[in-house]
């Protein structure tokens, strides 16, 4: 028993079992809070009246008796500070519940600030780290001259080459293709629910590389701007709307709205930084542009001939609200924090990190084997689901029909995104996990030798 207990301080001295580090400290998940809160009946009683306020809203403006309970159940939720600190984790499998209660918790003041972003924020020291190394891989490629090469079929090329990369963009291409029978025109529904599967699971060295591709052509450019399949995604068969109404629209949408305030956060322009952002980081910035894709705000390229991107909108028609809707088309075409991102993914190649490899591709036996001829658009054949994408496709389906909304994310993929900016909280406790597991299995032994002795 004493050799045990010797060795048992040896193995804690030293390490040998890990305790798991937040990568946010101080942060607490959204869904946690209001578990917490639900505890305390007096938590617990102004959190379900202004859910009942967000439910009625949704249904008919409230009248000012009904709206005045509904700050009167704020104010009293007010001194709960960890309902009024939460955060969500972008792309995690319950996104759209933990978004659903950061709203609530700020309805109704509040409610309309989509300049603050529900995400937990990302750490610099990780941002840099992941601009130096991580999507280094991207811009390696364009530091190379041309030649006249099509940067962008390279790019897919990569992604293919990827297996989760090659066949989620097949998953995409064929929902977005895909024509409704009887009429004209594909589910636009299913396109986004599954470009977001493609941009939440596949690392960013790849899904970044298809997006952000440089170019010097306009075949090129064309290749670039239809990555998104602008005619399913985005294009509205009587027209632009008006982008007041495309923004109301996505307001109405919790994870849209979601998505929009934390684009409005990161990617806020700054005429005093040298990389235009507020934040100073344009990797952040290009990650939560991604995160709008797949949404009814889904932005795009304007031409085949410049990395200028916008919304599909005009402002026709908006009458006194002329400087609003500017507002929302300049968040695009007049950002200098999103246009430097966009320009320097393919423009520089970043300082390297010292002992931080770049991660190789990974063919799939399927790519190995075939020769490699990836056009635009994969063949429809080319979509390889497996039962765990069967599974997560069905739960997708019954949130759609309990109300979920048309923006529903799909389940998170650790495996699928190792190098997801900010997945990084979630990849701690699953190599942790994983860790743990010798250190009990020795442990074990020990204890059974001891007990033989004794």
């Amino acid at each position: 028993m004493i050799l045990l207990g010797i060795l048992l301080n040896l193995f804690i001295i030293k390490g040998s079992l890990p305790s798991v580090v937040p990568v946010f400290p101080g942060t607490m998940d959204c869904i946690e809070a209001v578990q917490e809160c639900v505890l305390d009946p007096e938590c617990k009683r102004p959190f379900r009246h202004l859910e009942y306020c967000v439910d009625e809203e949704a249904v008919a403006p409230l009248s000012l008796d009904a709206r005045q309970a509904c700050i009167d159940a704020q104010n009293n939720l007010m001194r709960y500070q960890l309902l009024q600190e939460c955060k969500c984790q972008r792309g995690a499998r319950i996104e759209q519940q933990c978004v659903r209660v950061y709203w609530t918790v700020r309805f109704p003041q509040g409610y309309d600030d989509i300049e603050t972003s529900p995400y937990e924020d990302i750490e610099l020291e990780l941002v840099r780290n992941t601009e130096t190394s991580k999507l280094a891989s991207i811009v390696s490629v364009s530091s190379l001259p041309l030649t006249d090469q099509n940067q962008c079929l390279k790019a897919a090329q990569d992604c293919g080459l990827y297996e989760k990369c090659g066949s989620l963009r097949s998953e995409y291409a064929l929902a977005c293709t895909k024509i409704i029978p009887g009429t004209n025109h594909c589910n636009r529904h299913k396109c986004h629910r599954a470009l977001r599967r493609f941009l939440e699971r596949v690392p960013e060295e790849y899904s970044f590389g298809v997006l952000f591709c440089p170019c010097s052509d306009t075949l090129c450019g064309e290749r670039r701007r239809k990555t998104i399949v602008p005619s399913c995604s985005y294009e509205e068969r009587d027209g632009q709307p008006n982008c007041l109404h495309l923004e109301s629209y996505c307001l109405k949408d919790i994870l849209c709205r979601s998505r929009l305030a934390d684009f409005q956060q990161n990617c806020q322009p700054s005429s005093v930084s040298p990389s235009g952002c507020l934040r100073e980081s344009g990797a952040v910035c290009l990650k939560a542009y991604a995160g709008l894709i797949g949404t009814i705000m889904t932005p795009n390229y304007v031409s085949n001939s410049s990395t200028e991107v916008s919304q599909w909108c005009n402002c026709e028609g908006s009458g006194n609200q002329w400087q609003d809707c500017l507002r929302i088309l300049r968040m695009f075409t007049s950002n200098t924090c999103l246009r430097n991102a966009i320009d320097n993914m393919g423009s520089s190649t970043p300082r390297p990190v010292e002992g931080t490899p770049l991660p190789p591709p990974r063919p799939s036996p399927q790519v190995q084997r075939d020769e490699l001829n990836i056009n635009l658009l994969p063949e429809p054949n080319a979509v390889v689901e497996s039962e765990e994408d069967e599974e997560e496709e069905e739960e997708e389906e019954e949130e759609d029909q309990t109300g979920g909304g048309f923006n529903v994310i799909p389940p998170f993929s650790d495996k699928a995104t190792v190098t997801n900016l900010g997945s990084e909280a979630g990849r701690v406790h699953s190599s942790t996990a994983a860790t743990l597991s010798v250190p009990h299995f020795l442990l074990t032994v020990l204890l059974l030798i001891a007990l033989r002795w004794g």
